[in-house]
């Protein structure tokens, strides 16, 4: 009997989401097929059932970030899309450039986690990283408090901050220099929203 689509798609999302984490932990290259199955408590077998490629995969991962653990984690951090005042401008940047998000590496955003990878990629793989960046451009942008032509180069600006800075800080040991880069992106992005 064949199985529902509804268990098919939970089935695809824990595979996806078990990839997700598998990659963010160790990156593109040192994940096989065999863990992110064994990860999502299923067998090898199934994986070509529902992607055609770990390439595809890799895609997929990185594009579910933005309305999986990205939305739940935009939800803690008191972010409401629908209602984007500067305060959820400050409120992304918070919540980004914090402490708990650096140390979160299971759950971190793939642009912080995967940026050398993504680089190194397919294009499909690279579009689907251009659209976390456009999210986060688009909510800064949306909810500055000024609305003048400068707007659209500011929220570029600040998310690159909010990016760069944690993978700069990410990237070093756990050192008081790491959290030094953390706190100076932080303050860096919050004075340039809020000009």
């Amino acid at each position: 009997m064949p199985y529902s689509a509804q268990h098919r798609a939970t089935t695809r999302a824990r595979i996806v989401e078990a990839a997700r984490i598998l990659f963010n932990r160790h990156g593109f290259q040192n994940v096989t097929i065999d863990q992110v199955m064994q990860e999502a408590g299923l067998t090898r077998g199934g994986f070509y059932n529902h992607f055609k490629n770990k390439e595809a995969l890799f895609s997929e991962a990185v594009a579910s970030f933005l309305m999986g653990r990205g939305a739940q984690w935009r939800a803690d951090a008191g972010v409401d899309l629908s209602d984007l005042r500067p305060e959820m401008a400050q409120q992304m940047i918070d919540a980004y450039l914090s402490s708990e998000h650096l140390g979160d590496v299971e759950g971190q955003c793939p642009m912080i986690a995967l940026p050398s990878d993504v680089a190194r990629a397919d294009p499909e793989t690279q579009e689907s990283f251009q659209q976390l960046l456009t999210a986060m451009v688009w909510l800064l942008e949306t909810a500055m408090t000024e609305q003048g032509p400068d707007r659209r180069q500011q929220a570029l600006s600040a998310a690159a901050l909010c990016v760069g800075g944690m993978v700069l800080a990410r990237s070093l040991p756990s050192s008081d220099l790491a959290e030094d880069v953390r706190s100076a992106a932080h303050k860096a992005a919050t004075s340039i929203i809020s000009t």
